[in-house]
């Protein structure tokens, strides 16, 4: 659960709440007692994008389950057949 941290405290120590932030602490700032915002430590997203030729390795080297692959064949057939 995070801690609560007020707009005074905020305000008044930003330094040590920005240090609690930076190891890894999630806070709620309130005003009045009353929740307004969530600070949370910042986490690097990661691109789930990847190259082609990145895409092809993984392919090569881990390529899917014949059996299903023999399965997904299946059921798109049954799905042609159903229209």
């Amino acid at each position: 659960m995070a801690r609560s941290v007020s707009i005074r405290e905020l305000r008044n120590s930003t330094s040590a709440v920005v240090s609690q932030v930076e190891a890894g602490e999630r806070l709620t700032l309130t005003v009045n007692r009353r929740p307004v915002a969530d600070i949370l430590p910042h986490t690097v997203g990661r691109d789930p994008w990847v190259p082609s030729a990145e895409l092809r390795r993984i392919v090569r080297e881990a390529p899917a389950d014949p059996g299903l692959l023999a399965d997904l064949a299946e059921i798109r057939g049954a799905e042609l057949d159903g229209d």
